[in-house]
């Protein structure tokens, strides 16, 4: 059994809280002296929560968003799949890259602080707080209700919305990414899907990054 589908409502009041949770934490970071990746573990950690609380209260539960726990194994185990399958295609493309003259890692390279402490925290915060939040946003609550008027047009227009939150950098990565994620969600019938592969990406480009 698929998600069930969203409200309007329900998509309006999650977006505007997620929204006032952003600019909290923007504004906090003006007033108070915590180090940046806090900011962004604290405010994406409590939009996951204020979603997925929301999605309970009023959305028809957490199956809304892709993540019945009935599905949960299952697309963990798929999104295992994807991520060999999507690991196997970049590994071919790198290599033809490479074998033009190119540096196929400038394409993925990502700045990384320095220190063992700060590079630990981004890697769990980049790595694995900021996709699963991600996740649940774009893919499951607005690609799950751009859904009602087809699958191309919800992938386009989620994927270009998730592309505009990583501008002004050329967000190559996230348009390929958010492809991936959308259909991965769409056939896999669970969030847990692109979770995993999000998840897994992140951490290899910040791997191949050192």
């Amino acid at each position: 059994m698929g998600p069930t589908p969203i409200s309007t409502a329900f998509l309006l009041a999650s977006l505007l809280a997620v929204a006032l949770l952003e600019m909290a934490a923007a504004y906090l970071g003006t007033r108070v002296q915590l180090p940046r990746l806090w900011l962004i573990a604290g405010s994406r950690t409590a939009q996951m929560l204020v979603v997925m609380t929301m999605a309970v209260i009023q959305g028809g539960g957490l199956q809304a968003l892709g993540l019945d726990r009935r599905t949960l194994l299952g697309g963990f185990r798929k999104g295992l799949v994807w991520s060999a399958g999507f690991a196997a295609a970049a590994g071919l493309l790198f290599m033809g890259l490479f074998m033009m003259g190119q540096d196929p890692l400038m394409l993925i390279r990502s700045p990384l602080p320095e220190g063992a402490y700060q590079r630990g925290l981004f890697f769990f915060v980049g790595g694995i707080v900021a996709p699963v939040a991600e996740e649940i946003v774009f893919r499951g609550l607005i690609f799950g209700y751009l859904r009602r008027w087809g699958v191309p047009a919800a992938v386009l227009i989620s994927t270009a919305l998730f592309a505009a939150l990583h501008l002004p950098a050329v967000p190559i990565t996230q348009i390929v990414g958010g492809l991936v994620f959308a259909v991965a969600y769409h056939t896999g019938r669970s969030l847990m899907v692109p979770i995993v592969i999000h998840v897994l990406g992140n951490l290899a480009i910040f791997t191949l990054s050192l």
